[in-house]
């Protein structure tokens, strides 16, 4: 446990930990095997898939057959069906309650200005499944991306050495009636994704979390798709005082540290509780902040993607806070409620990405077109200050595109 201090260089690297995340050895070996799927296709998948799962696959046996998917089910317990369907229950009513209407505007002269949304057409989804298989993370992308419209999402996972996808990933993934599902992972398969294979389609965005690799093919591949975000290890910062409960914030710091690489920060204006937490966890950092107004300026220039508060008044103390992927308030809302159950998607920006960016949503998986209708009264109104921005810009023939309608 690392007890930082403010304005010294330790809690100087925290805020710009964004910049020293990415390794040139993992870029130049994502570089290799994308551009090794972007010529051999199936074969540079297929041994990536030997090489990394010690896994030997058939280009035939990439797609997750029907016969896999019905088998999945036979050792889960109907009860956890029934728990499934219950959180489906709660993502999707979030998500509905974000459908959006466009908006518009219309004039006597016959102007008509309108915004229309529309979905992504396909969507490429990465579920992991390495170090512990993201079951959760199957309806935290997917439904959202249903919910907007999208007509074909396409999950890829790594296979186990049985060479099968986790059977509740698939089972998931049957739920929610997601039936392309492709046995692959690693950079290997963002690339696949991104560019098509014989046996894999090209999608139009990736989206989902996954490792330094998988991540960095995401950066590498970005213009070939769109992507959801560039996300690093988890991040949980939990703001405390003398009134919080000890055990409840080393039972949040520990939950956390699980994940691989995961990183929990405690800033508190109570020496003790700092001291405890310091005491009691093995990893992580502890901040001392002299008030709450200053524990609010570190977390903003942290900028995690989990933010706790369990202050005896969260909600005041959430009013001060500026940049976080989620925040959860009081005792009783740890970050695991939003990993699994609350209904809002645990895909969220991490590494200070949540000054400028948000968590997966509806809206990323839909873009807009703008419509623009003048009649010809409407035009002639504003075809002399067209004419003069025109011009400064050198751009004649634009203005000539208006004045034709007159002559």
């Amino acid at each position: 446990m690392k007890l930082l201090k403010q304005n010294s260089k330790n809690i100087e690297a925290l805020y710009n930990r964004n910049m020293n995340y990415r390794r040139q050895s993992t870029i130049d070996k994502v570089q290799r095997i994308v551009e090794d799927v972007r010529l051999n296709g199936d074969d540079a998948v297929l041994k990536y898939t030997r090489r990394f799962d010690k896994v030997k696959l058939l280009a035939r046996d990439l797609r997750v057959g029907e016969s896999e998917i019905s088998s999945a089910f036979q050792n889960i317990t109907p009860e956890f069906i029934d728990t499934l369907k219950l959180i489906i229950q709660n993502v999707s009513a979030f998500y509905k309650k974000q459908v959006k209407k466009p908006c518009c505007i219309k004039s006597e002269d016959g102007i008509l200005l309108k915004e229309e949304f529309r979905p992504i057409e396909t969507v490429g989804v990465y579920i992991p499944a390495g170090t512990a298989p993201l079951v959760s993370s199957v309806y935290m992308t997917v439904i959202p991306a249903m919910i907007a419209g999208v007509e074909r999402i396409v999950i890829v996972s790594p296979p186990a050495k049985d060479g099968h996808v986790n059977p509740y990933i698939l089972a998931v993934a049957n739920l929610l009636n997601v039936k392309e599902i492709y046995k692959m992972g690693g950079a290997q398969a963002i690339a696949a994704l991104a560019f098509g294979t014989k046996t894999v389609p090209k999608v139009d965005k990736i989206v989902g979390p996954g490792n330094a690799y998988v991540t960095e093919a995401k950066r590498q591949l970005f213009g070939y798709v769109d992507i959801d975000m560039l996300a690093g290890p988890t991040e949980l910062v939990v703001i405390a005082n003398r009134c919080s409960n000890p055990d409840y914030v080393v039972a949040d710091f520990e939950s956390q540290i699980e994940h691989a690489g995961g990183l929990s920060i405690l800033i508190s204006t109570s020496k003790q509780l700092v001291k405890q937490v310091k005491n009691r966890v093995q990893g992580g950092i502890v901040i001392y902040a002299k008030n709450m107004d200053e524990a609010c300026d570190i977390a903003n220039k942290i900028a995690p993607e989990h933010l706790q508060i369990l202050t005896n008044d969260p909600k005041s103390v959430a009013k001060k806070i500026k940049h976080a992927g989620a925040i959860f308030l009081g005792p009783y809302s740890p970050t695991p409620v939003g990993d699994y159950i609350a209904g809002p998607s645990h895909v969220l920006p991490t590494l200070g990405t949540a000054k400028f960016s948000s968590g997966l949503s509806l809206s990323s998986f839909l873009k807009t077109s703008h419509i623009i209708s003048y009649s010809k009264k409407a035009l002639e109104k504003v075809r002399e200050p067209l004419e003069k921005v025109a011009l400064i810009e050198g751009l004649v023939k634009h203005a000539e595109s208006v004045n034709v309608r007159f002559k």
